[in-house]
């Protein structure tokens, strides 16, 4: 298998550089992670990368904690990224984890279902070439099992078991995406997914003046194609979605 065969492209070379900058792309079979507090940018590179394997003709099921198929839809063309017709051909699985409102991943608050068995049952949701799920740290928030692993000081129990999960899914040449904002868990539960992930992003942001500078760093980045960087400076733009900046974070 070449080099480039190992590796799912995350497209739109004459739309921005992104492709280019991470190598050509994500290699196949791996646990990509991206890590930054609110407003660094998970959700609109994970849109963007979701849109671009679409584009490459990969399926992608995209679980939302925060969106509706509505929001999503508008938000994406926002970025001037239309889904619409990827949903409807059904190369993409939009999910809306509903944990707010006793939807559908949510019970009352006295009858809470396992979150993260039922996400494992769902088997329609991994069938796809790509699962992106943003954010995860929302899901494992609102399990009541990994809630009482926490209060036992056993998250990393858990956090085992979930990789292991991944794991025996991503010999099936998948990507797994998972978003995570370190404020909300503590290392114990972030550390076993720190240390699998075979794609690490740690996301950063920082104002500079009335200017917004956000940059990619780059953890772990195992399987590259082309040599990656260890940063990468992008914007998030209304109407052009993610453009990668020549300037990094001072």
């Amino acid at each position: 298998m070449s080099r480039s065969d190992r590796l799912f492209s995350l497209g739109l070379d004459n739309q921005d550089r992104l492709n280019h900058e991470l190598g050509g792309g994500i290699p196949i079979s791996s646990i990509v992670m991206f890590e930054g507090d609110y407003g660094a940018g998970k959700s609109a590179l994970s849109q963007r990368f979701a849109y671009g394997f679409c584009e490459t003709g990969r399926s992608v099921t995209y679980l939302s904690t925060e969106l509706t198929v509505s929001g999503f839809l508008d938000q994406m063309e926002s970025l001037g990224y239309d889904m619409t017709n990827h949903l409807l051909n059904e190369q993409l699985l939009f999910l809306h984890a509903d944990l707010d409102t006793g939807g559908a991943l949510r019970g009352n608050d006295s009858n809470r279902p396992d979150l993260l068995s039922r996400l494992m049952d769902a088997k329609a949701m991994w069938s796809a070439d790509v699962i992106i799920i943003d954010t995860f740290d929302s899901i494992l928030r609102n399990d009541p099992k990994f809630d009482a692993l926490v209060k036992k000081d056993e998250e990393s129990k858990a956090a085992l078991e979930i990789i292991s999960f991944f794991r025996d899914l991503i010999p099936d040449n998948k990507i797994i995406i998972i978003t995570i904002d370190p404020s909300t868990l503590d290392d114990d539960a972030l550390g076993p997914f720190r240390a699998v992930a075979d794609v690490f992003f740690e996301l950063q942001m920082i104002e500079v003046g009335n200017d917004i500078r956000r940059q990619i760093n780059v953890k772990r980045f195992t399987g590259m194609g082309e040599q990656v960087g260890d940063a990468v400076g992008y914007s998030v733009r209304s109407g052009t979605g993610i453009v990668i900046e020549n300037r990094s974070v001072a």
